[in-house]
């Protein structure tokens, strides 16, 4: 692991030395990627500096207890150096999770869809509020929010919505999201005060690349109709609304949100490239079974993953067992404990399975 962390910190010296070259910026993709790198290495350099500085006031407290005769002096090196080893500890720890294998698609933007599930209207309901709630949390996080299709039940709920959340980190943050979510409440139409349990599903993809996923354009079909529904007043008069067929898997992708046919289509293909490639990466988590295990849990929209119980105001998310009485605040955007701890649940997943590697090994 040193010397992993020693090779770090010489490339991140060249990193900063060619950065400071002049005529660097001439050449943008090549001072983007350099800004880039410099960016994922400084967290790891600056924890193994800290590493580094702690180990060396052990060293030298050590050093200094073995020639000390003064007992004042000798409690205050004493108390030095126990901070000194409980911060070595911290930071070793920090170190190996920030050493962990990254995710490719952590740095990616997301697109995310919702489908209402059991409970007819009430689920349609329950799928308005989740889509508030990631919207809200993306304010939080100043990412950008683009719809790419709704398809709304008329009471204010949502039989479906596919929308793009572009901001640094979207799926890092919100790839433990898919799964089914479960609500448990009484419906407002419901007479009797009587709880009922809806669901709904929700899947994060990362947004695909032309790199990350080639589509063969003599795969997809289009249709063209005219757009229904809210939309002002070209909505219903020109044929703007695009259905794609990808033909090999099956898939229907509808676009009607803009009034133009041209970004319908391009939604649309953006929607398609990110379905195909989630698929793709579902095929490898299913091949790499161990290391499927050692995750939270990405990916796999049949797994209830969490429920929303209004009468005990709680939400509970079931693969990390974490209970919080604070649903109105959750589903106000206030996400970040919750994910918080997703990602350390995950983590903690991950290094146990590494060490067990290298026992094994």
């Amino acid at each position: 692991m040193f010397d992993k962390l020693e090779d770090i910190l010489i490339r991140l010296e060249e990193i900063l030395r060619q950065l400071n070259e002049p005529g660097v910026a001439d050449d943008p993709s090549g001072f983007q990627r350099l800004m880039k790198e410099q960016a994922e290495l400084q967290p790891i350099a600056d924890t193994y500096l800290a590493y580094k500085k702690s180990r060396q006031t052990i060293e030298d407290s050590l050093e200094l207890l073995d020639t000390e005769n003064d007992e004042e002096m000798r409690e205050m090196l004493k108390e030095e150096l126990a901070e000194a080893k409980k911060q070595q500890e911290e930071l070793e720890h920090e170190l190996k999770i920030l050493l962990l294998p990254r995710d490719p698609n952590d740095s990616k933007n997301v697109i995310v869809e919702i489908r209402a599930g059991a409970g007819g209207d009430e689920a349609a309901l329950f799928a308005a509020e989740i889509y508030r709630m990631y919207n809200k949390y993306a304010e939080s996080r100043n990412w950008k929010t683009e719809m790419m299709s709704l398809n709304e039940n008329g009471i204010g709920g949502f039989k479906e919505v596919t929308f793009l959340l572009n901001g640094a980190g979207a799926y890092s943050r919100l790839k433990y999201e898919s799964g089914v979510h479960r609500v448990q409440r009484v419906p407002e139409t419901e007479s009797g005060g009587r709880i009922h349990t809806s669901t709904i599903t929700v899947a994060i993809m990362p947004e695909a690349e032309e790199i990350d996923f080639h589509l063969d354009m003599n795969d997809c079909k289009f249709d063209v109709f005219r757009a229904s529904g809210n939309g002002g007043q070209c909505v219903n008069t020109t044929d703007s609304a695009v259905r794609l067929t990808h033909i090999p898997s099956g898939i229907v992708i509808s676009c009607q949100d803009e009034k133009s046919q041209l970004k319908n289509k391009e939604k649309a293909l953006k929607v398609l490239r990110s379905r195909l490639y989630e698929m793709e990466l579902e095929k490898q988590h299913d091949a790499e079974a161990k290391e499927r295990r050692s995750q939270v849990g990405t990916g796999d929209r049949s797994e209830k993953i969490r429920t929303y119980n209004f009468p005990q105001g709680r939400v509970t998310d079931h693969r990390i067992k974490l209970t919080l009485h604070k649903i109105d605040s959750i589903l106000n955007g206030e996400m970040d404990e919750l994910i918080d701890s997703l990602t350390a649940a995950d983590q903690a997943a991950k290094l146990a399975n590494l060490q067990g590697e290298e026992q094994e090994g």
